[in-house]
């Protein structure tokens, strides 16, 4: 990789004057001009990119990276590998996007340059070829097949062969990254939420309006949990919630990978099915997939026979934290803590009556604090929504963390691709982590969890702080209202 941008800038394979190679031709055609000349080169994103804060490198920023397609659109080089690389190295955090005056569209730039590489590109091993197409064409886009992988993963898990692995040594086979992820992952399930509890729930209580669960694929198969619990909530604060069954991947890794034709298609997928449902808003409980869900309309811009739909989806979809803060029925941290006191002694949530609204109180005083998901807070734009949450749990001490919205590092699947770098972000944070001294590390996105659940582990902390799911964290200490 080129140590500055002035050398990634100089003429490549033919320079002014040169023939184009087919990505060149591909990148003129795909980026958006406007958004690669309203780039100012003023700066205000360079503190906040994680990979320049880690290198200090300028082609390692928004601003150098942006400089890099612009060059590359204007006919002053040929994209190579050098370039190709820079635009995978970035994480896709956008945190870029709040902090620039110019209101630059990064991320969707960076996935226009991401598509464009996916299509001429020869560095890709066989067998990252056969994963990825195995991933993006055979798993993700397929409900029943996510289910049996993870009735696969819950048989290694569950019969002993996950034990007989560790125990072996096999696992030392494979790049230490990778057998650290194996240790913090969550028990598979074979049935999603739908298949466990039904497609239709009602509201409890005087009824706010109809929610659309948007259940995901990971989350419905190592977090269907969080899934039931998302739903309780929603139900307790007066939602009826229906599951459109019909529905599939969001599309996310898809967009961020490359992988553009994938993403819309499942992308039309899920308007039909919530559209078809009636459903007045569609919550996410999973960061990375709601920031692609309220950008629907983006990324199906080209298709004007799917604006109006896309525009209706993109405009519905709300994160469950805001959706509960906005819209729910929402006491406050008194109310809880007035029904805690009526339930002394009870061990999950206050066991109380909360009267006309939803509230939370903790049995036991905790700290807790808080690890921002980077679309939640820099795509959806809804950093106060979990925090006023977490406020109102009665009997619970939030703790603000430091730099709490500078990316962990999991970034989708950037902590599997680029491991090292997702490695010295994660111990930075990890750093900041410790300082807080709380019982629990919540955040808002699976790929977040699992992160933070490493860097416990890989940090020695393991047993004096549990990483868990906001929503998961919330339903354990929800008020039950009697009736």
């Amino acid at each position: 990789m080129a140590n500055s941008l002035a050398s990634m800038l100089e003429a490549k394979e033919g320079g002014k004057g040169g023939t184009c190679s087919e990505l060149a031709t591909t990148l003129k055609n795909a980026l958006d001009y406007d958004h690669l000349t309203n780039c100012m080169r003023c700066g205000f994103c360079l503190p906040a990119c994680p990979t320049f804060r880690e290198t200090g490198i300028e082609a390692e920023s928004p601003r150098g990276r942006i400089a890099l397609m612009k060059a590359v659109a204007d006919g002053l080089m040929d994209p190579d590998y050098a370039f190709e690389t820079q635009m995978n190295h970035c994480l896709g955090c956008r945190a870029c996007e709040p902090a620039c005056p110019a209101d630059v569209k990064y991320g969707q730039l960076l996935e226009q340059a991401r598509d464009s590489v996916e299509l001429h590109t020869k560095s890709h091993r066989w067998w990252v070829k056969l994963a990825r197409r195995t991933a993006f064409d055979g798993m993700f886009p397929h409900q029943g097949r996510m289910r049996l992988l993870g009735g696969a993963l819950r048989v290694y898990q569950q019969s002993g062969l996950r034990k007989l692995v560790r125990g072996s040594g096999l696992m030392r086979l494979f790049p230490k990254h990778m057998e650290q992820m194996e240790r913090i992952l969550p028990d598979a399930s074979y049935r999603g939420v739908a298949e466990q509890i039904g497609s239709l729930h009602r509201a409890k209580g005087e009824r706010v309006g109809t929610v659309g669960l948007f259940r995901g694929c990971i989350m419905d198969v190592l977090f269907t949990d969080t899934n039931k619990h998302t739903v309780e909530l929603l139900n307790a604060a007066g939602f009826d919630v229906v599951i459109p069954e019909t529905q599939n991947c969001c599309g996310a890794l898809h967009a961020h990978s490359g992988e553009q034709a994938g993403a819309k298609a499942l992308a039309k997928h899920n308007i039909q099915a919530f559209r078809a449902a009636g459903v007045d808003w569609i919550a996410s409980n999973a960061g990375g997939c709601g920031a692609l869900l309220v950008e629907y309309g983006h990324l199906l811009h080209d298709e004007p026979e799917w604006a109006e739909s896309a525009a209706w989806f993109a405009k519905r979809s709300l994160d469950v934290s805001k959706l509960l803060v906005e819209h729910g029925r929402l006491q406050s941290a008194a109310a809880a803590a007035v029904a805690a006191s009526q339930a002394q002694g009870t061990a999950a949530g206050c066991g109380g009556s909360c009267g006309g609204g939803i509230s939370f109180a903790s049995a036991d005083k905790v700290r807790i604090t808080y690890q921002d998901s980077c679309h939640l807070r820099n795509v959806m734009r809804s950093p106060e929504a979990p925090r006023k949450l977490m406020r109102s749990v009665a009997n619970a001490e939030f703790v603000e963390l430091y730099e709490s919205d500078r990316c962990c590092g999991s970034a989708g699947i950037y902590n599997l691709t680029q491991p090292e770098m997702a490695s010295q972000i994660l111990d930075h944070k990890m750093d900041h982590v410790k300082r807080t001294e709380a019982h629990y590390l919540l955040t808002s996105n699976p790929g977040c969890l699992l992160q933070m659940k490493l860097g416990i582990e890989k940090h020695g902390m393991s047993g004096k702080m549990e990483a868990v799911h906001l929503v998961d964290f919330l339903h354990e200490r929800l008020c039950k209202t009697e009736r």
